[in-house]
């Protein structure tokens, strides 16, 4: 016993590995491709048995022989191609054609028209007819028509050859080709029923597990007709709107949406059946606490709420009506989410607001810091350069010298933070004007020198184009490049050296300053551009500042239309990239030819570009 169950779980396991893995997705595919082989293999079995009889009664055997003979195994080319492809309608619509060629040649050697195997012409519709696909079912009764067609065309011109002898007479094989064409016919028909049950089988249990799915999932599942009203809700109705699902048909989903929403849905309703896909839409429904709900008591009223639920369909074809479409909706409760949306909506403005304060704070201290600072700086000038007499004590002067330090420190402090300030406010206007790159580079350069000489740092200069023509706030450009190289001579080894490069691209520029100094972490590259963050945050800071250069940079590259780009690599130094349009986006090549004075805004009002030609800045100084 033990070895004929062995022997029996080899075969199912050559059985299973004998099907294409598309058809085990469900056990009514698997079925299908099952009755299609095993009826195939069958057939050919039959078929090769009755041959040698078929032999027994030819008087001689010829190469036309050999070729029906091939015809009779050829189910079995059938079940290899479907072992394969796994496309059963291809398979039948094969099967169907092989049978008709072998109807057809048998025909062609048994007397035409007259032949008995004729009658197997009928089971060529037939046998396509498994498929379930009317294209299939069309082209077999074309192939059928068409090898009738041509069997009388080759009897009427005499293109047929001399029909086979039997010993058997002719009423005799008509009765053999009469019986066997209505057995093979018989045996398709009880494959026909048996597929009809396992696909009723089928549909039953798959509403089973989708009725089972429905009455225990938490989101309400719902079935839409065109107007939008329910004709079918899951149990989950009653959790959502406090109706039990047949009191929901009753009433009706539109009664329960407020009022406001009712657009919205229906605006869902009908994109959903103009064919774009899967809508979500969000509303407002009521929610009716009613006590009982469900129950055989009479159900009490209650109180009644509003809920924001979510609903997310899509139409599908209508099974009981052909070309009319019906939409599948699920609905959930998303009021927790909406509460949380709301809480943090009030928490940015919040937020929102207490930075418009604190930028606004800044401004005006950074104001009222001014003032004073500019008379520290100048009165501690007037001490530096000795003008009411000279200063006995030399520590009067390093004193004097120290004030006029700080204090120009204090005023580049000041002024960031103005106009970091001015920036995120928008109220920072740049003045796009015509002028040559590289003497400006150059200038900052000189500027800079005193600075890179007093940290032994050499400031280099490599400039791969001439931009007589860029078109940007000379003064803006000026600060963000002054900024960029104290930021790399700050950070550069003593004897190193700082590059500035320019280069070009299609209609941008870019304006490189690469220091090799110590470099910057990757963990704190992308915090560098906000205000008042450096890299190096601790408490003990080896290099001064406040952490507004970059930030400023940033802001006044963006107000270009451009920029600002940072990368660097820790002990082996950095690079800084601004990115500038040539020209402003908001002028056309036009405005340039013509120098025309063009205001523009964006953003809210968060830059304001302003173009004067020479002639108009000529008169303005006249």
């Amino acid at each position: 016993m033990q070895i004929l169950a062995t022997y029996k779980t080899k075969l199912v396991e050559i059985a299973e590995n004998f099907f294409h893995p598309c058809a085990k997705k469900n056990d009514y595919v698997l079925k299908r491709h099952q009755s299609f082989v095993y009826s195939h293999l069958i057939g050919a079995t039959v078929a090769l048995a009755l041959f040698p009889i078929y032999l027994y009664r030819l008087d001689t055997l010829s190469a036309q022989d050999v070729g029906i003979l091939l015809l009779f195994i050829s189910p079995l080319f059938t079940v290899a191609y479907l072992r394969y492809s796994g496309n059963l309608a291809v398979a039948h619509l094969i099967s169907a054609l092989n049978l008709a060629l072998f109807v057809t040649v048998g025909a062609a050697f048994t007397g035409g028209l007259s032949s008995f195997l004729l009658a197997w012409m009928v089971i060529v519709p037939v046998e396509a007819a498994l498929s379930g696909r009317r294209e299939v079912i069309v082209a077999a009764i074309v192939v059928a028509i068409a090898s009738l067609g041509g069997l009388y065309l080759a009897e009427a011109y005499g293109w047929l050859m001399a029909a086979r002898s039997f010993t058997l007479s002719t009423e005799a094989l008509a009765l053999f080709g009469i019986f066997t064409a209505t057995s093979y016919g018989g045996a398709i028909a009880m494959s026909v029923q048996q597929l009809h049950e396992d696909s009723e089988e089928f549909v039953r249990e798959s509403e089973r597990k989708y009725r089972l799915m429905a009455d225990h999932a938490t989101d309400m599942i719902s079935v839409l007709d065109q107007r939008g009203q329910a004709v079918f809700a899951s149990p989950a109705a009653a959790t959502l709107t406090g109706l039990a699902p047949e009191k929901l048909l009753e009433s009706g989903v539109l009664k329960l949406i407020h009022i406001s929403d009712r657009p919205l849905y229906m605006t869902a309703i009908s994109n959903c059946l103009n064919g774009q896909g899967p809508v979500n839409v969000e509303f407002r429904a009521k929610f009716t606490d009613i006590k009982d709900c469900g129950t055989e008591a009479p159900m009490q009223a209650g109180a009644s709420t509003y809920r924001w639920l979510e609903m997310r369909c899509k139409a599908v074809p209508n099974a009981l009506k052909d070309g009319e479409l019906q939409i599948v909706a699920v609905t959930r409760d998303i009021s927790s989410h909406k509460d949380q949306e709301i809480t943090l909506l009030q928490a940015r403005d919040q937020a929102e607001s207490a930075n418009i304060a604190k930028t606004r704070f800044l401004a005006n201290m950074s104001h009222e810091l001014r003032t004073p600072l500019n008379a520290i700086i100048g009165f501690s000038d007037v001490l530096n350069m000795e003008l009411y007499g000279r200063m006995e004590n030399r520590k009067y002067a390093d004193y004097a010298r120290l004030i006029n330090e700080a204090g120009e420190h204090l005023l580049s402090v000041v002024n960031n933070i103005l106009d970091m300030s001015k920036i995120e406010v928008g109220k920072f206007t740049i003045t796009p004007e015509p002028f040559n790159l590289p003497p400006l580079l150059t200038s900052c350069c000189e500027m800079i020198g005193p600075v890179a000489s007093e940290k032994d740092v050499v400031v280099e200069q490599k400039f791969e184009t001439d931009l007589e023509y860029l078109y940007a706030d000379s003064r803006a450009l000026k600060q963000m490049v002054l900024n960029l190289l104290s930021n790399a001579i700050k950070f550069s080894h003593p004897g190193g050296k700082v590059l500035v490069h320019t280069t070009l691209s299609e209609d941008t520029v870019h304006i490189d300053v690469i220091d090799y100094g110590i470099g910057i972490s990757s963990e704190d590259l992308p915090k560098l551009c906000n205000p008042f963050v450096q890299a190096d945050s601790s408490y003990k800071r080896e290099h001064e500042g406040v952490g507004l250069g970059l930030s400023v940079v940033k802001g006044l590259a963006e107000l270009h239309g451009g920029a600002l780009t940072i990368s660097s690599e820790l002990g082996a130094g950095t690079r800084v990239r601004i990115d500038l349009p040539l020209r402003p986006p908001q002028l056309t090549g036009d405005d340039y030819k013509e120098n025309k004075a063009i205001n523009t805004s964006e953003e809210k009002g968060r830059r304001s570009v302003v173009l004067f030609n020479n002639k108009s800045k000529k008169a303005a100084k006249g």
